[in-house]
């Protein structure tokens, strides 16, 4: 492995990382309404437990409510059941076809709760970026151990994979400043 693969490999594993605290985000619940939030929610689907996403439309009817057309008949009572069940603290109406899923207004309290929900995600996706850098740095080590590359390329290296942490450190913090943002926003 050369100095060039282990730093492509970094990038590509750390752009991954904030790929994952990407979708993390999603899941954490703000004042308004987003589909996103019931990808975690699971529907007994003949027997398999089934992402929501697979057996109805989630969609948004307004910036507060997000509406769940089945895709079948009968399994509007499950859909139902499935997001009440969920730990999410939803409380879906049916309106024939249609459930809407109301998001209750957040009290301030909830809000400083959920801040640093996302700031305890933020420190984990961060800590996830320096372990990549330490692998990549350890990788370009053995490297020079073996005798393959210079010492001077390992400083090059190791300077080129410190600023590609610091990019992607810096687009965390972008993200988590971000989502309190939206969080505190009433």
């Amino acid at each position: 492995m050369s100095i060039a693969d282990i730093k492509t490999n970094t990038e590509a594993r750390m752009d991954q990382s904030i790929n994952a605290f990407k979708n993390n985000l999603a899941k954490i619940r703000t004042g308004r309404a987003n589909p996103a939030l019931l990808d975690s929610v699971q529907v007994d689907y003949y027997g398999s437990p089934v992402p929501i996403s697979q057996v109805a439309n989630v969609s948004l009817l307004d910036s507060r409510t997000i509406s769940v057309q089945p895709w079948e008949k009968g399994m509007g009572a499950k859909i139902e059941k499935a997001i009440r069940e969920s730990d999410l603290g939803l409380n879906p109406a049916s309106m024939g076809d249609l459930i809407r899923v109301p998001m209750p207004p957040m009290s301030e309290e909830r809000r400083k709760e959920m801040t640093k929900l996302v700031r305890n995600e933020g420190e984990s996706a961060k800590i996830a970026v320096r372990n990549l850098r330490r692998d990549a740095n350890e990788a370009v080590k053995k490297l020079v151990k073996d005798k393959h590359v210079s010492e001077d390329d390992q400083k090059r290296a190791e300077a080129d994979v410190q600023k590609v942490t610091d990019r992607h450190i810096a687009e965390v913090d972008r993200l988590v400043a971000a989502k309190e943002q939206e969080i505190m926003a009433v």
